[in-house]
């Protein structure tokens, strides 16, 4: 049995792969904003599973230092943990920038989960072949310094997409750094049938589930044991190359040198 955490587990893919998880037996701890939403995941998760090891964490990943209390609680709730699947994501949004003056993409899609992970490397490096799944996206475009420390305001889209490929490229350097833990970015597959993609586009190519088969896939299954750092593209159902920059050391260090100097690391 594996400990799991999903964020942004309360629909969509998230809550999907919360399900297949916890249906294999494993003990689930689920993320959203919401704590009534939460909850009726939650006790939904238990009822069709018949696995009562599902919990979760509320936290809105728009403010950073919620994300910081989030990581208090976890630790306070487990000594280890096997998988975190870094899957809360935003598009569209009534509010474009954070009470920091940052784009909410860059902080939901990029920082939030970059202060979560980096806080909870303590106890997944205590984990049973521990991996991390970070949702990266088939729109990924170059990172500028000045849109990610929020001098420069760019579109929805555009913001997305830079958000998206910094994940990735963060991850490729978590994937060296951490030799004992198996990194893995993926595009979860083009415009499924979650609230996200309705939101942004009226329509959808796929249904959700084929976004939750490959990260309950590369979560737990036992040939991913050797895939550290790789990039798997859903819409092609195989490893693959992201943005060239995802493999540019010069604009990877960069672009962490930045991220810390924003975050006060």
């Amino acid at each position: 049995m594996k400990t799991i955490l999903i964020t942004g587990s309360t629909d969509g893919i998230g809550k999907l792969t919360a399900i297949q998880l916890a249906k294999k037996g494993h003990a689930v701890y689920m993320h959203g904003r919401n704590e009534t939403k939460l909850l009726a995941a939650i006790k939904e998760v238990k009822q069709l599973t018949k696995n009562d090891n599902i919990d979760g964490f509320v936290a809105d990943f728009s403010k950073l230092e919620v994300v910081s209390k989030m990581v208090d609680e976890v630790k306070s709730k487990l000594s280890t943990l096997d998988i975190l699947i870094n899957n809360a994501g935003i598009l569209k949004s009534k509010n474009e920038a954070t009470e920091t003056g940052h784009d909410i993409r860059f902080v939901v899609n990029y920082f939030a989960p970059y202060v979560l992970t980096n806080s909870l490397l303590p106890i997944l490096r205590k984990g049973n072949n521990s991996r991390i799944i970070n949702l990266s996206s088939a729109a990924q475009s170059p990172v500028s310094m000045d849109a990610l420390s929020g001098k420069v305001r760019l579109s929805a889209q555009a913001a997305y997409a830079q958000s998206k490929l910094a994940l990735t490229m963060w991850s490729n350097k978590l994937a060296v750094q951490e030799k004992g833990i198996i990194v893995i970015p993926v595009n979860p597959g083009s415009l499924l049938n979650t609230n996200m993609v309705k939101e942004a586009y009226g329509q959808f190519w796929s249904s959700a589930d084929k976004g939750a088969d490959i990260l309950t896939e590369l979560a737990v299954s036992e040939k991913h044991t050797e895939s550290n750092g790789k990039y798997f593209d859903n819409d092609k159902g195989t490893f693959s190359d992201a943005h060239n920059d995802a493999y540019n050391q010069e604009k990877i260090n960069q672009m962490i040198s930045e991220t810390n100097k924003i975050l006060k690391l």
